[in-house]
């Protein structure tokens, strides 16, 4: 097969899944890994993708931010590693912010603790909480159509009522130097208030999110915690050196 035409086939697939892995293109164009990853390398150069630990992801402006409907099939086995990681920090009596996003939406089937009171500002959240019986606020304010995040400045003055043992928040980037980012000014503002009002704060970011950055800075790296699914080799100094990172193989 000449390149051109793996080339053709690599982006379709990307199209289709957003993210692939190394493996997966080996065995869907029947080439050797070598092969795979300097297809990958050629079309990074050429600004059609970008590569990422294991794969390749779809390149997106820093600006823009897929819809919930989106989110919610993409690495959706990552995100339920990370979801019942992070629940087993909820202890007995905790109260929590749970931001908006399906990686802490996952997250609601398996809190346990007793008598835990949440606070949130995504819809789908609080609906899910009532539904499994736990005590939760729906933040006030503007809804914002993409992602169903409550946002702006009367969800802001809802937040600064509370106090929270821990916050629980997603990220679309990860980087050692440019810290958590998120496409939305508004909800990187909620985002870092909340960090601000909780005794510990936890990003949950999979392995996907990680050297990417969106728009909008939330806060530095060492200001949070982060649960994921597998932190890259190339980035374990530079974040394990600012933070502690909570994920399967450490055994959390």
């Amino acid at each position: 097969m000449l390149a051109e035409e793996r080339y053709q086939i690599i982006l379709r697939h990307l199209q289709e899944k957003h993210i692939v892995k190394v493996q997966e293109l080996v065995n869907l164009l029947n080439a050797s890994e070598s092969t795979v990853r300097r297809d990958l390398q050629d079309l990074e150069a050429m600004n059609l993708l970008r590569r990422i630990h294991g794969g390749a992801s779809l390149l997106q402006r820093r600006s823009e931010e897929p819809d919930m409907d989106t989110k919610t099939l993409k690495n959706v086995q990552q995100k339920r590693i990370i979801a019942q990681l992070a629940a087993k920090m909820i202890n007995d009596n905790d109260c929590i912010y749970l931001d908006a996003g399906t990686t802490t939406l996952e997250m609601i089937p398996y809190i346990e603790g007793n008598n835990v009171i949440v606070v949130t500002n995504g819809l789908p959240h609080v609906e899910a909480l009532v539904e499994k019986k736990i005590k939760s606020y729906l933040l006030g304010g503007m809804m914002k159509r993409t992602t169903r995040a409550v946002i702006g400045s009367v969800a802001m003055q809802t937040l600064n009522s509370f106090r929270f043992d821990k916050a629980f928040l997603g990220a679309n980037g990860v980087d050692p130097e440019m810290g958590f980012t998120t496409p939305d000014p508004e909800e990187a503002l909620i985002k870092r208030r909340a960090k601000e009002l909780s005794e510990q704060c936890y990003v949950l970011a999979d392995s996907s999110k990680f050297q990417e950055v969106a728009f909008c800075k939330m806060f530095d790296i060492s200001e949070a915690y982060i649960i994921t699914d597998e932190l890259p080799d190339s980035l374990k100094s530079s974040i394990l050196s600012k933070t502690k990172v909570i994920c399967e193989q450490s055994g959390a």
